[in-house]
Formats: C-alpha cells, structure tokens, sequence
C-alpha cells in the first residue's frame, strides 16, 4: 500500500511539471512534420521516416526521464521534503521503488501518446510523388483528438484551476486511444477493415519497435533514478545521454576495443547495448522481428532495471537527507 501511494503521487508529481506537456507536445509536433519532412531525401523515404520518428521518441523519452526522475527525487532531497516521507514508517527502499515506478508509468504514458502518433504518420506515410494521396482518416481524428485535448485542459485550468500538464496528458491518452481504435476499423477511403490487420505486417512490426523503444526508456529511467539520488537535474540528463549514445555505439566503438583494452571491456559490460532496442533498421529493410527477441531483451531490462535500482537504494541509504 505504501509502495502504491508513492507511485501514485511520483506519476502524478511528473505530470504535473512544466516541462512534461512542454516535451510531449512538441515531440508529437516534430513527429506530425516528419512525413512531410521526409519527402525530400533522394534515399529511402520510409527509412528516414522511421529513423526519425524513433529518434524522436527517444531523444524526448530522455529528457522526460531525467527532468522527472530528478524531479520527484533529488528536489525532495535539496528541499528537504523527503524528512516528511522517511521519517514516517516508508523505507527509504520503497521510497526509490515508488519513485521509479512512479516516474516510469509517466514516462510510459508518453511513450503511449508518441507511439499512437507514430503509428498514425507510419500509416500515413511519405507523399513523395503526386500519385500519393492524403489519408483523411489519419488526419482527422488525429487532429480531432489533440483540439480536443487541448481545449479540455485549457478549459479545466481556467475554470477548474486544474494543472494543464496532468489535464492534458489524461485526455490525449483517452482520444487518441479513442481515435486509434477507430483507426484500425477503416482504411484510407472510410471502409471498414479488418481490425486486426494493424497487429500484422509492417504495422505490427512497427507496435513491437514502440514496446522495445518503451523498454529502453524504462532502463533509463532506472539510471536517472540512481544518479538522481546524489545528483540534480543537469547531471542526471548528461548520464542519461551518456548512456542512450554509449550504448548505441558501443557494438561499433566499445566493441571493437574491448578485446585490447581493459577499460573499454569493462564499459562495454556496463552500458546497456541500446542496439538491441533499435529496430529502425529491421523495420526499414523488412526484416521481421519475433516475439521470442522481445521476450528477451524484456528479461534484459528486468535484470538491468533491478541492478539500476540496487545501486539507487544503496545510494540513497547512506545520503544525508537532514
């Protein structure tokens, strides 16, 4: 129960801030003019397509993990508002757990509201010929559902005094899963369609690069739970940046040195192989990934995430909180 009530406030607390409906409106802004910004790449159209779309995903996921981890955990801290919390009968290990559940049911939330989005403009697709026409229902329930969120949150705020970030973050997680359920009943001339199709082909591959995407921002969040117990919010982003790229590089750099050098084999141990969550290249050349893959790097990150949090605890038992 006590491990419950602090989640609750933690996802609570990292909607809430400022900077949570900040980054998710402006990552579904930028993934809204990927499509069209793509059209004028003399490669592979689609490729860039989703290899923007997940950089986009991720570079948000990051900076979502570490402002809201440090957030709700090393501002309690410098403020001393985490005495009213341990000095109650709450461990300082479910107070870590909770924070960290707490912070990654946000962060999954809007992993939930890109990954939608994404989907829509996966569906839409890149118009780079004349020949290609606008997918209306992609469009207008797309855009249906983020006026109307943002007119129910603006709405609450002002008259309701309810926060903005909270309000609106609720509601596009009601319309747009409203309108992808519609979504997945019609196709681009309004007829009705099988349902199921959006879990099979290129759509479903797409579904599974989101679940593996999400858990690598869960992992993240881990490590910016842990750095945020001693540090604040500039350096738990570096961390959290350093390793999102040390892991996407470190087949291609850690890798190659590890065999010669004792320093880049222990790093190449340490750093989580972000590689692994990175299917933009499976789902730009077709190459099909099985569900028996995202079962295992699921046990990955649950092993990843129990040591990230391990670290966190002990951290913070020996932190000076008076």
């Amino acid at each position: 129960m006590q491990l419950y009530a602090v989640a609750k406030n933690a996802f609570l607390e990292s909607i809430r801030q400022p900077i949570f409906p900040i980054v998710l409106l402006v990552a579904c802004l930028l993934l809204v003019l990927n499509p069209p910004l793509c059209a004028y790449t003399f490669d592979d159209d689609n490729k860039l397509l989703f290899d923007i779309g997940l950089s986009i995903i991720l570079m948000a996921g990051l900076m979502l993990s570490a402002f809201t981890a440090a957030g709700v955990i090393s501002r309690e801290i410098e403020n001393k508002t985490v005495l009213t919390v341990v000095s109650k009968p709450i461990t300082r290990w479910v107070f870590i757990v909770g924070k960290f559940l707490g912070v990654a049911t946000a962060i999954t939330t809007a992993a939930w509201i890109w990954g939608i989005v994404f989907i829509f403009t996966a569906r839409h697709g890149v118009m780079s010929t004349a020949s290609h026409r606008f997918d209306w229902p992609v469009i207008l329930l797309g855009s249906t559902a983020g006026i109307v969120s943002i007119a129910a949150a603006t709405l609450a705020n002002y008259f309701s005094k309810k926060p903005f970030g909270g309000t609106l973050t609720k509601w596009l997680v009601i319309t747009l899963g409203i309108a992808f359920i519609i979504l997945t009943a019609v196709n681009k001339t309004w007829s009705i369609q099988n349902p199921f199709l959006v879990f099979t082909g290129e759509a479903g591959q797409v579904i599974i690069a989101l679940i593996a995407l999400t858990q690598a921002l869960w992992l993240v969040c881990a490590i910016a739970t842990a750095v945020s117990t001693r540090f604040g919010q500039v350096p738990t982003l570096m961390a959290c940046l350093f390793v999102a790229f040390g892991g996407l590089s470190s087949d291609y750099v850690l890798g190659t040195l590890a065999a010669t050098k004792w320093y880049a084999a222990a790093l190449y141990r340490v750093i989580p192989n972000m590689q692994y969550f990175w299917l933009a290249d499976a789902l730009s050349q077709s190459h099909p990934v099985s569900a028996g893959y995202l079962l295992n790097i699921s046990v990955y990150v649950a092993c990843f995430i129990v040591a990230a949090l391990g670290l966190a605890v002990a951290l913070f038992q020996t932190r000076e909180t008076a």
